[in-house]
């Protein structure tokens, strides 16, 4: 992907409602261990719950939830500074009060999400990274599950949607190697289609082409 014209600035243009992750120590494990925590009644000026979705991407899904349920407060996570741009421009188009947004690698979380402070994760049409060479580097991947339950609430849930069913049969059985439950499996969301479901530019796009949506909801 090619560089967006004056990115920094745009950046900068966004600050009210991003924060860039300052990762000046190149070891993952001690930059998480590095606290600069959010304060969420500081950034949302309410108490009310909090949502959490990684690899938000351009932010059709965090923005238009967000927009749907003003009574929620979303933080949403992308590592790549030139896609997230376009999040953060959106939701100040649309006024949006209760989202915020975070360029951090998912290793690295715990440095600003408290924890135990989250109700819901979603992981919305994560990268399969199908050579196995890669398999840690999978949203899904055990090291990863361990850092959401850390995150989330006794009782929280993890949401996850993807077009990949290798991908998906790999989750579920992460998700239970790693202790959680699991609420529900669906196969093919377009058969079995839930309410209120917000559907992703890549959903759509997926959708279009004819493939099969796998959704599961996860307890952990």
């Amino acid at each position: 992907m090619h560089k967006k014209s004056h990115l920094e600035e745009r950046l900068e243009a966004c600050r009210g409602i991003l924060t860039i992750a300052d990762l000046g120590q190149k070891n993952m494990k001690l930059a998480a261990m590095q606290r600069t925590l959010f304060n969420f009644g500081e950034i949302f000026s309410n108490s009310n719950p909090v949502h959490l979705e990684i690899g938000c991407g351009k932010g059709g899904f965090v923005n238009k939830m967000a927009f749907l349920h003003p009574d929620i407060n979303f933080i949403a996570v992308e590592k790549i500074s030139n896609v997230m741009i376009e999040a953060c421009e959106s939701a100040l188009s649309l006024g949006l009060e209760n989202v915020h947004f975070l360029i951090c690698a998912a290793e690295v979380l715990q440095k600003y999400i408290p924890e135990h402070s989250v109700e819901r994760i979603y992981l919305n049409f994560s990268n399969p990274l199908p050579k196995q060479g890669y398999v840690k580097q999978r949203l899904t991947n055990p090291r990863f599950i361990q850092i959401y339950k850390t995150l989330l609430k006794e009782e929280g849930e993890i949401w996850q949607k993807t077009d990949d069913e290798p991908l998906f049969d790999y989750s579920l059985e992460s998700f239970k190697e790693c202790g959680c439950t699991i609420l529900s499996v669906c196969r093919d969301l377009a058969a079995s289609p839930f309410e209120d479901n917000v559907i992703t530019e890549h959903e759509q796009k997926f959708m279009d082409m004819g493939k099969k949506i796998y959704r599961a909801v996860i307890r952990v």
